[in-house]
């Protein structure tokens, strides 16, 4: 679940918020595992509240996520291996081929799979809220209805 994941601009690398201060949020890098504050002025944005345009409906980053472990059956995304930005646009098309090209930028894309490969590393593989999901099931089962 990527709920409790951050990033914070100007910060490199995503954060774990650990509890909240006075006027602060308290997160753990979880590559270091260093604790520091994250204060208002701060741009903090969960990783939850993050969307990826597509030709349709935005699509969260955790279902996003999901289809990344999905195709690289959970391993890390070798980033350095593409050539090109050509071809790792086109490999984020096998994952996901209704995004957006005109919208999706070259960078999006980069760090969605440097974050995916963060969080892999630091054994967060479960990128949707179960509970979340359950609900937007029963959801769509009371439309049909």
């Amino acid at each position: 679940m990527i709920q409790g994941i951050l990033s914070i601009a100007g910060k490199p690398g995503l954060y774990k918020l650990v509890s909240r201060g006075r006027g602060s949020l308290i997160v753990e890098s979880l590559q270091t595992g260093k604790r520091m504050p994250a204060y208002a002025h701060d741009r903090v944005i969960s990783l939850a509240d993050i969307a990826i345009y597509t030709t349709g409906e935005d699509m969260p980053l955790g279902d996003v996520l999901e289809k990344v472990k999905e195709h690289t059956e959970c391993k890390p995304v070798d980033i350095k291996a593409f050539a090109s930005d050509t071809d790792m646009r086109e490999y984020f098309g096998k994952i996901l081929p209704e995004f957006d090209e005109d919208r999706v930028y070259n960078t999006d894309i980069r760090k969605l799979f440097t974050w995916y490969n963060m969080l892999i590393g630091a054994g967060i593989t479960e990128f949707k809220n179960e509970e979340i999901a359950e609900d937007q099931v029963a959801e769509k089962a009371d439309a049909a209805e």
